[in-house]
């Protein structure tokens, strides 16, 4: 049935669909790209919208479903397995939300955003030395990004390491202050006095 379905009609709905989203009209979008994964299974394009949306709207198990097929359609793209990771992590299903991490790790080395996901995961799990080396990852691919070293820092306390989680609070102290005081705050975690 696809196969009838011109590459301008899918490309208009699709635009359709997103110009719905901006403007406000998200159970429209939704309802446009039921209608286009109805007449053209095969748009991934259009699931990987539709399932945007079911996310944003929490709809974990329907945007899953949308994920799982996305993976199996294209299994060598590091990206739908980040997104099944984020979605088999929001359904509390955490070791099938590691496997999808780590797939997603494997494709894309790169991917800084399947490392955090796996280390959080990780976290949940209890498996702290492998959330560390995840957030290690996570820390050199995006140095810039608070969340990575305040989870690092955390993990680093968790596992008695508290030189080690001094560093990443001053690393954190150095770009996200209001975030270092928190971490600060929470953990009762203080930067060693300077040597003179």
């Amino acid at each position: 049935m696809s196969a009838g379905l011109q590459p301008w009609v899918r490309t208009l709905s699709r635009w359709r669909a997103a110009l719905l989203q901006l403007l406000g009209c998200e159970q429209a979008a939704l309802r446009a790209l039921d209608r286009l994964c109805r007449l053209a299974p095969d748009d991934w394009a259009a699931r990987a919208a539709r399932l945007h949306l079911l996310a944003l709207a929490g709809a974990w198990p329907a945007a899953l479903a949308d994920s799982s097929r996305l993976v199996l359609a294209r299994p060598g793209h590091a990206a739908s397995w980040f997104n099944q990771g984020y979605l088999l992590e929001q359904c509390e299903r955490w070791t099938e939300a590691g496997q999808a991490f780590e797939q997603a790790t494997q494709l894309d080395p790169q991917l800084d955003r399947a490392w955090y996901g796996l280390a959080l995961v990780r976290i949940r799990q209890g498996r702290l030395h492998e959330a560390a080396a995840a957030l290690v990852r996570n820390t050199a691919l995006q140095p810039m990004s608070p969340h990575g070293w305040y989870q690092l820092a955390r993990v680093q306390l968790d596992l008695q390491q508290p030189e080690a989680a001094a560093v990443a609070l001053r690393r954190l102290l150095s770009f996200e202050p209001r975030v270092a005081e928190q971490l600060m705050h929470e953990t009762g975690l203080e930067l060693p006095a300077a040597r003179g």
